[in-house]
């Protein structure tokens, strides 16, 4: 076997999938999905094709053409990352149909009964598919290096409408004939036809990897924003839809400024869906359906950079994607640059170097993370064995926003403008590797290589002497009041009289990890940060004042932790309860990960798991 990607069971030497038909009835009542999944290669096949899947039921494996049974068997041993293999024995076919159902414990999912939504009538299932979690929706090669289309039968409860990261093609009644193979998982035609059921079809003609297959079927609401996008949330969620709207309102003005900068928008549509708050993520760049956690709605307009950010995946990540996880900088690196490039023409510059600022102080922290464990600090890392949810960073993120940013500094922005267009162009969906990526650049560039250390800079640890820490007034001026905060000065109203969230994020992230109790309580005493709406604000000082031992703050970590699910959040939080706090913080974080583990998606389920067993 000749593996394609450490995380998937997938052959290199097998012909990849390039289209999969599903057909998907949602059982609310069980959180399960009943489907079946076409999936059709790049050629014809001989012998053992492997598949991944996670948490599934194969009921049959057919011979599409014939319907006849193809022998297939199940490892007896899942993989602890990888989950399990499924082997389907062909003989000269291109295609094959299984027939299989879900698990209510499948780690893509998150399905909420009626009580944990706004409007507590109806339920709500939504997906995160990044980074090996397609698996446990359908079988496939569940690896970037495989990038499909699909078509979408999706049968739901007629009181609710879906969502997908696909053109929605129509909405209409179910037919008998749909359910045909799906009896062999003991869901009939009388099932698949109920008179409170209703499909919708989608459509995906444009070859993604399986991670960005998305949907979210729900009671959803939309206003419309501009001329390529809606926003979406729940349709009781009308204040949260209301200020969505207002906080995204100018999100033709970045798809305009992306497009100058990058090329055509090549998806047609940018709509954005406002999560529960239990979504893991900030955002989650789904072609065509972008989601968002509501923390990203912050009343100042500053929650568009996380959209900003998405927009940006739209070339960089969706169009070129890397081959597999190893390489996730190529997807985030690229993408904070385009990012913080869009930022600086629609807020202005002083607000991108903030936002680089806040990227450095991270970056600077994630290498005293994994100080025992310097291959993650590398671009290029190794990650046999290695769960890439248990390691996901900033260091794709920004160190890899460096080393595009060391190379636009050497060449100069509108040589490299040019280059990254050519780039975008040679290799628009397509999958590519880091050397793929080096190649390009010195045939491109010549002499690159003679100018930078492109070896040290993608397969060197820590952070290379030649990376850019920003420059500017209002940053300087930050981190020096950072520093005043440990000489005992507090800043003063006139120092902060025009800071929004993110200048207090940036002063809160440089102050020592730990202060005097005191300090820490009178700076809450004037500017009310434990209770700021600003949830980069509020998580920053309440991690501050759990390592600085305030356990008069411990009731709003624990309700903190109980209304939001955003790893982002999670993370520090219980990390500094278990591992900076006494006895009764470690008490505090067993405790509220009891309580509130049902409300989170299983992807930060099983992270905040890792942190209670690693210092617990």
């Amino acid at each position: 076997m000749a593996p394609i990607d450490p995380h998937s069971f997938t052959d290199s030497s097998h012909p990849l999938t390039t289209h999969v038909a599903l057909s998907l009835y949602l059982d609310f009542n069980t959180s399960i999905i009943h489907g079946s999944a076409l999936l059709t290669l790049s050629s014809a096949f001989s012998g053992e094709l492997s598949l991944d899947t996670r948490c599934i039921s194969i009921h049959m494996v057919l011979d599409p053409l014939t319907l006849e049974p193809l022998p297939y068997r199940v490892s007896t041993t899942p993989d602890r990352i990888r989950g399990t293999e499924v082997v389907v024995v062909l003989s000269g076919q291109s295609s094959l149909l299984i027939v299989y159902s879900t698990s209510p414990s499948a780690s893509a999912l998150q399905w909420l009964s009626p009580l944990q939504t706004f409007s507590k009538l109806h339920p709500y299932v939504y997906t995160q598919c990044q980074a090996i979690h397609a698996r446990s929706i359908f079988p496939c090669q569940d690896t970037p290096a495989a990038r499909i289309r699909y078509d979408v039968v999706m049968n739901i409860p007629n009181s609710l409408s879906a969502v997908m990261s696909a053109r929605h093609v129509r909405r209409r009644l179910a037919v008998p004939e749909e359910a045909k193979h799906l009896e062999a998982g003991s869901l009939g035609s009388s099932l698949w036809c109920g008179e409170d059921r209703v499909v919708e079809e989608f459509a995906m003609e444009q070859p993604i990897p399986p991670y960005l297959f998305a949907f979210a079927v729900g009671e959803l609401g939309f206003r419309e924003v501009g001329p390529r996008t809606r926003v979406y949330t729940e349709s009781a969620a009308v204040e949260v839809l209301d200020a969505a709207a207002l906080e995204f309102a100018g999100t033709e003005d970045m798809i305009k400024q992306g497009e100058k900068l990058f090329g055509d928008y090549e998806w047609e549509r940018f709509d954005l869906l406002v999560l529960p708050p239990s979504f893991p993520y900030g955002g989650m760049e789904n072609p065509r359906m972008v989601f968002l956690t509501p923390t990203v709605i912050k009343g100042d307009a500053t929650g568009a950079q996380v959209v900003a950010h998405e927009l940006a995946h739209s070339w960089t990540g969706n169009l070129i994607t890397n081959i597999n996880n190893e390489h996730f900088w190529l997807n985030e690196g690229f993408t904070t640059y385009a990012e913080r490039r869009i930022v600086e023409v629609v807020q202005g510059p002083d607000r991108a170097t903030l936002n680089i600022g806040i990227g450095w102080r991270g970056l600077t922290d994630e290498m005293e993370r994994f100080k025992d464990n310097l291959e993650c600090t590398k671009l290029w890392n190794k990650q046999e064995g290695v769960d890439p949810d248990d390691v996901y960073s900033q260091v794709p993120y920004e160190k890899g926003f460096q080393f595009v940013l060391r190379i636009e500094r050497q060449i100069g922005r509108t040589a490299f403008d040019e280059f990254l267009k050519k780039y975008i162009a040679t290799f628009k969906f397509k999958s590519i590797d880091t050397s793929i990526f080096l190649e390009f650049l010195k045939a491109n560039i010549p002499g690159i290589e003679k100018e930078i250390n492109l070896q040290l800079w993608t397969e060197g640890v820590g952070i290379p002497e030649d990376a850019y820490e920003p420059v500017s007034t209002i940053y300087t001026k930050i981190i020096s009041l950072a520093k005043e905060f440990k000489e005992g000065r507090m800043p003063s109203e006139d120092d902060v009289a025009e800071w929004n969230g993110q200048e207090w994020e940036l002063y809160l992230e440089n102050l020592p990890k730990s202060c005097e109790p005191s300090q820490v309580m009178a700076l809450d005493k004037r500017y009310r940060l434990a209770e700021s709406k600003d949830y980069e604000v509020k998580v920053s000082f309440l991690q501050l004042a759990v390592t600085s031992k305030c356990r008069e703050y411990h009731g709003e970590v624990k309700k903190t932790l109980k209304e939001v699910g955003r790893m982002k959040y999670l993370r520090p939080l219980f990390t500094a309860l278990a591992q900076a706090g006494g006895t009764e913080e470690k008490q505090l974080a067993k405790q509220v990960f009891a309580e509130a583990r049902e409300t989170y998606h299983p992807i930060a389920q099983g992270v905040v798991e890792s942190i209670l067993s690693k210092y617990i």
